[in-house]
């Protein structure tokens, strides 16, 4: 990829590389190929909105390039991106129980 000849001169800000960089930590080959569509994005949209779209899934950490079109777009039409993890099942889930009164007793012991 790094010697692809249609990539040659680009220069592409910061948040494209580590974009690329997670995409194949998190997925091997196939991020490689999602990188690609990312670029791809360029065809129809300009360098800025990638690139606002791009860095808001890094920070988001929802790294895949459905995360990334869909905060795109939603930026677009100017509404909340709304990312359901359920489309990313790669990604850890969280397991978040309610507070119960006991779990106090270790701080407090300590």
């Amino acid at each position: 990829m790094d010697q692809a000849a249609p990539l040659q001169g680009w220069e592409l800000p910061e948040c494209f590389s580590t974009l690329r960089r997670l995409l194949e930590a998190r997925l091997g080959k196939k991020g490689k190929l999602e990188y690609v569509q990312d670029l791809r994005l360029l065809e129809t949209f300009s360098m800025e909105q990638v690139t606002h779209a791009i860095a808001e899934s890094i920070r988001l950490m929802a790294i895949s390039f459905d995360a990334v079109k869909h905060i795109l777009l939603c930026h677009i039409e100017r509404r909340t991106p709304r990312l359901d993890l359920a489309n990313w099942p790669h990604l850890p889930k969280a397991s978040v129980r309610t507070t119960r009164a006991t779990d106090y007793v270790t701080l407090v012991s300590s």
